[in-house]
């Protein structure tokens, strides 16, 4: 038997990696976890390692020289790099998908042109490279539609608009970004949710039913986000609609891009909207965990994730798992916002040991004090026995914590 403790090299730098670093330090049987180049906050429990995230040549060679026996990419730049190719062609464990397979879930174009042709419900949508061509689309549109850019990431553009003048400024700006597509389609009124699955490119096993909120102010109004805040499980959604995303949409997916020879290896996180009880559409994909819910799915798994993951890795996955156990408590997380850069954090410390806080982009000034990023700064997690008693102690704890500007939505699990 292998008694030899692990070392671990986890691919990011925002909260997510966060969220993964911090699980797996307490696990026994791991001697080291680096981060590669993380945050300042990962120090906590991980060795930073200078090494950009899409630098995967630098990184394998980093992976060999420091006797890595798993490396978890779950950066979106490692991702597009084809992480997964150069460590598996090394004979390097890597938990991660490679960039051919995971294209549908990095690009929206992919994405809603492979939900078209397996004829998944999605939103109607239209791709466009030129500017006039998609104003002309608004103009001839219903009211309100959403306008993104191809690739989602925390500087990408997204936006819900309600006219065409708001529509044309939002086209204006993605156009002046060198090589941008813009992503027109329906906006779905409903219940956003986020159906996470973990396979190994044949097998594929639920792991969570994430709520999700993407506007910025309580009520679902203000700027549409990356994420505010999510709450597992999300019982808004019945186990006939997870049953008919398994067979329908993921198990749709996973035989297409076998037939390709492009298995996915690594979490797939299928977005969708709830129109009704019984009714949803799907509008679009993640390749790991969402930044704002990864602590909240991962605190909610029963099983050991590093030992799952490893077997998804190693080829082992579908001998030596059938489901994966769900924890019966109820999980918040809250995104506070900040309005400027570098402001000082403070009151972490008073913070109950019980709930986790999740660094974005944090940095640290000479006084080791951790300052504000513009934009999504921390994630506040919590778990109860109930939504309610998670929710009073979330935001009992959000209270403690203090920035300048700081924003937040206090609605969390209201309804």
């Amino acid at each position: 038997m292998d008694c030899k403790k692990k070392k671990v090299l986890i691919v990011g730098s925002s909260a997510k990696e966060y969220a993964v670093a911090k699980y797996l330090s307490k696990n026994p049987d791991i001697e080291t976890i680096f981060t590669a180049p993380g945050n300042f906050a990962v120090e906590e429990f991980s060795k930073r390692v200078d090494i950009r995230e899409n630098a995967v040549q630098e990184l394998l060679e980093f992976a060999i020289k420091n006797d890595i026996d798993l490396t978890i990419a779950s950066s979106t730049e490692a991702i597009k790099a084809d992480i997964a190719g150069f460590f598996s062609a090394n004979s390097q464990l890597i938990f991660a998908p490679g960039a051919d397979s995971a294209n549908f879930a990095i690009y929206r174009e992919a994405a809603k042109k492979f939900l078209y042709k397996l004829r998944i419900p999605t939103p109607k949508f239209g791709i466009f490279e030129k500017q006039q061509m998609a104003i002309d689309y608004v103009k001839a549109s219903p009211m309100p539609i959403l306008i993104t850019t191809d690739e989602d990431n925390e500087n990408s553009i997204r936006s819900v608009c309600s006219g065409v003048e708001h529509s044309k400024i939002c086209i204006s700006d993605i156009f002046l970004r060198d090589r941008e597509k813009a992503v027109i389609e329906e906006y779905v009124y409903g219940h956003p949710f986020t159906f996470y699955v973990i396979t190994d490119g044949y097998q594929a096993l639920p792991l969570a039913v994430v709520g999700d909120y993407k506007f910025q102010e309580d009520g679902e109004a203000g700027l549409f986000t990356r994420g505010s805040g999510a709450f597992v499980p999300d019982y808004k959604v019945s186990f006939d609609i997870v049953g008919h995303l398994m067979e329908n949409v993921v198990e749709n997916i996973l035989v297409s891009l076998q037939k390709r020879e492009k298995p996915y290896l690594g979490i797939l996180g299928v977005e969708c909207v709830l129109k009704s009880f019984d009714n949803y559409v799907v509008t679009g994909f993640v390749p790991f965990l969402k930044e704002h819910d990864a602590q909240a799915v991962i605190s909610s798994v029963g099983a050991d994730l590093y030992s799952v993951i490893e077997a998804c890795a190693n080829g082992s996955f579908a001998d030596d798992y059938d489901e994966i156990p769900i924890k019966n408590i109820c999980t918040l997380s809250c995104v506070l916002f900040a309005r400027k850069s570098n402001s000082v954090i403070t009151g972490l410390e008073l913070v109950d040991d019980t709930t986790d806080v999740g660094h974005f982009n944090t940095t640290r000034n000479n006084y080791l004090e951790y300052l504000t990023n513009k934009g999504r700064t921390l994630v506040v997690t919590q778990t109860g026995s109930t939504f309610t008693r998670a929710k009073e102690l979330l935001y009992d704890n959000i209270d403690e914590i203090y920035f300048e500007g700081m924003k937040y939505r206090h609605d969390i699990c209201s309804e």
